[in-house]
């Protein structure tokens, strides 16, 4: 293919696609350039297919080259590693809206690769790298129902933007991803400044109406360059067979399902589809090891048909759950806080059967995390850490670094939590907060935000409210539909949408929804809005009756602080050639031997001359308080002071202290308002003196005590005048 250039203009920016020069061995490649950030998107699909998996093998990866923003890798390495969580969100924001639309029985491998080559930190790199995904693989030969799109939305002073440049997100009150198909939203990232549901509703819609608009573009593109789609294998499942499994399991699986214990339900549906599969395989074992694998697998695929098909029939035909709550039922709450007596904060959240332990840790602002990305943001005050082992759910796995859910989730709770966080100012803290999930049975996200919540207040964190969070999920049968409150993981599993909603009393502060089918409708929306509230504020008051409102101190084992400011000009005085002063400072009012002891106080100096000083013991806060306002206290000239003599030089004079870090010399000649010969004649080392400050020669403190005593002879010669007067 020759290259193809095409060009449109989106929201007052060029936006630009080409085809045809780049990467031309991959079966889909697009260089997307949106203003001045540039986007290589490219696709591939294996040329067999592993038919016998029950899953779609897809990879989504989104690299970022750090040479897109000028800069070089940090560390002994120098070049890129594993990617940032930034990155893994990226790539995680674009396989939630692909996912759904290729094939249900597609088992080639596919893999999208974006790497991002140019990045202007207004024209979102991720939101490109969204557009040329769904780009390479709709002209490619690879079957998929798209194109898709996304796009950001913001509202400054109450107008809605599309795509919002920094500075316009840096005052919006709505952080808003949407993503979707011409016909209908499959995706949303949201955080939020308390937004009403109503005003989120209208959001998503104009934002869908962008969405529109670039898919219209990319349909362009795809008739004038995409390629005919690929045959591919699939697993061909008789009637008869389907027939057959649908008759022994149904009846069966109805009734496991309606059991409410989850260990026992799940135990009970396995147990179901054992028996099913061990009576083929009984049945069939004159088959070669080939032809039963083949088999096994049809029976265990039409057992999951059979087990969605009876999940749908209770909840859409009969309104019932499995568990027997009611559509809108939150399942039975419990909170718990000041579980763990040397942390900073904790609190324990459980609903049902999912429980989240967050643990509250309060820092230095130096201990900010540190970004290495593509972001303008380079360091990050307030953390939410989300784990999920695998006991949680009474299983075994893998444990180590957080993969891809652990990074989603935890990233959903710091956005809903993000919203309440004080400022630098009410409150100088790094603030980060685990969330520990040890029991899960649906959205234990959400659950994290409730618990991160209580650990908050209980740590003494000023949050403005109190932040509550569900998932709402939905179940369809053509047109027919239920919207489902408190979903648990079954009805997540083989539900049609994971809608989570946290907020406070007065509005949304995060929203979350993918979606296994192509699209929702806006009135879908609004009613899953609607009952997420209620649902909401019922959480509220649970976690309000727990505690009320945050503490008025922090814990005794938590750094107290102590705020001031200095001259920014003598930052340099208190920071020391090399770190001498400071680093003085901390051993000495601290009583240790090295700065990184657990004991050291801990001193932030900000470049306006903001000092912040961090301890559990507010004696030494103090004791560090006036070290550094002594380096930085001026000496008045002309000003009588009482100071120590720390040396002796006989022919010289003294050197006096006024104040630690603050030294004089008295001059031999000006010890006395008679001739010294010797400086031992008039003072010893440690003699307590009063001095005046006469000047600075060559930048040193000039003293005399030769003024003082002159001053005060004169003042006895005028009491005796008026005596004898």
């Amino acid at each position: 293919m020759e290259k193809r250039i095409f060009q449109t203009e989106f929201k007052g920016r060029n936006l630009t696609v080409e085809v045809g020069e780049l990467a031309k061995q991959a079966h889909g490649a697009v260089l997307v350039r949106y203003g001045d950030t540039v986007v290589l998107s490219t696709v591939c699909v294996s040329k067999t297919a592993n038919i016998l998996s029950d899953f779609f093998p897809l990879m989504v990866l989104y690299q970022e080259k750090l040479y897109s923003v000028g800069k070089i890798p940090g560390g002994f390495i120098k070049r890129e590693g594993r990617p940032t969580d930034a990155a893994t969100l990226a790539a995680r924001m674009i396989d939630r809206p692909m996912r759904p639309l290729f094939p249900e029985n597609f088992r080639n491998e596919v893999q999208i690769v974006n790497t991002v080559l140019s990045v202007d930190p207004d024209n979102s790199p991720e939101l490109t790298a969204m557009l040329g995904s769904s780009l390479a693989t709709s002209i490619s030969k690879i079957p998929f129902d798209g194109p898709i799109a996304g796009v950001k939305v913001g509202r400054v002073n109450g107008k809605f933007i599309i795509n919002p440049t920094v500075s316009e997100a840096e005052e919006s009150d709505i952080d808003l991803t949407v993503a979707g198909t011409i016909d209908a939203i499959n995706m949303v990232e949201a955080g939020a400044k308390e937004v009403s549901e109503d005003d989120m509703l209208d959001a998503l819609m104009f934002g869908h109406d962008a969405v529109k608009e670039l898919i219209k573009f990319e349909e362009k593109i795809i008739k004038e360059v995409g390629q005919e789609k690929m045959d591919y294998e699939v697993l061909e499942i008789t009637d008869e067979l389907k027939d057959e499994i649908y008759a022994l399991a149904k009846e069966p699986l109805d009734g496991a399902m309606r059991i409410k214990d989850k260990i026992e339900k799940y135990a009970a549906i396995d147990k179901i589809k054992e028996d099913v599969v061990a009576k083929f395989e009984y049945e069939n074992e004159s088959l070669d090891k080939d032809e039963l694998n083949e088999l096994i697998t049809k029976v265990k695929l039409c057992l999951e048909k059979v087990e969605y098909e009876v999940f749908r029939k209770i909840v859409v035909k009969e309104k019932k759950r499995a568990d027997g709550r009611k559509m809108t039922e939150i399942r039975p709450l419990s909170t718990d806080i000041d579980l763990l007596p040397r942390a900073h904060g904790s609190a324990l959240f459980t609903r049902g059967e999912t429980q989240s332990l967050s643990v509250v840790t309060l820092g230095a602002l130096g201990e900010h995390q540190i970004i290495d990305g593509l972001s303008p943001e380079d360091e990050k005050r307030f953390m939410l850490h989300y784990n999920f082992p695998q006991f949680s759910v009474g299983e075994t796995g893998r444990y180590g670094a957080p993969g891809r859910r652990e990074i989603g989730h935890g990233a959903l709770g710091e956005r809903a939590l993000l919203q309440v966080i004080p400022s630098e100012d009410e409150f100088p803290y790094t603030i980060r907060v685990v969330s520990e999930i040890l029991e899960s049975n649906g959205s234990s996200s959400q659950a994290s935000i409730c618990a991160g919540c209580m650990a908050l207040m209980a740590a003494g964190v000023p949050i403005k409210s109190p932040v509550a969070g569900i998932a709402m999920g939905l179940i369809t049968d053509n047109d027919d539909y239920t919207i489902l409150t408190d979903i648990q993981g079954m009805e997540d599993h083989l539900g049609d949408m994971d809608f989570k909603v946290a907020g406070t009393k007065d509005g949304i502060c995060a929203l979350q929804m993918d979606i296994k089918i192509k699209g929702i409708t806006k009135n879908i929306l609004k009613e899953a809005l609607a009952q997420a509230k209620k649902a909401r504020m019922e959480i509220l008051k649970t976690i309000t009756k727990q505690i009320k409102e945050p503490r008025k101190e922090v814990s005794k084992y938590a750094p107290k602080t102590m705020t001031f400011e200095i001259d920014p000009l003598k930052i340099k005085d208190v920071i020391g050639k090399g770190g001498e002063m400071i680093t003085k400072i901390i051993l000495e009012s601290s009583n240790v031997q090295t700065v990184t002891d657990i004991n050291a106080v801990k001193v932030d100096i900000q470049e306006d001359g903001k000092v912040i000083i961090y301890h559990t013991n507010q004696d030494i806060i103090d004791r560090t308080a006036q070290m550094i306002k002594n380096v930085v206290k001026e000496v008045e000239i002309g000003k009588i002071y009482t100071g120590r003599v720390v040396k002796v030089i006989d022919e010289l004079g003294c050197f006096v202290e006024l104040w630690e870090g603050c030294e004089g010399l008295v001059h031999i000649s000006q010890l006395s308002d008679k001739r010294v010969v010797k400086t031992s004649d008039v003072v010893k080392e440690g003699d307590e003196i009063i001095v005046k400050a006469t000047g600075f020669k060559n930048g040193k403190l000039n003293l005399s005590r030769k003024d003082v005593l002159v001053k005060d002879k004169i003042n006895d010669e005028n009491k005796k005048d008026r005596k004898s007067e």
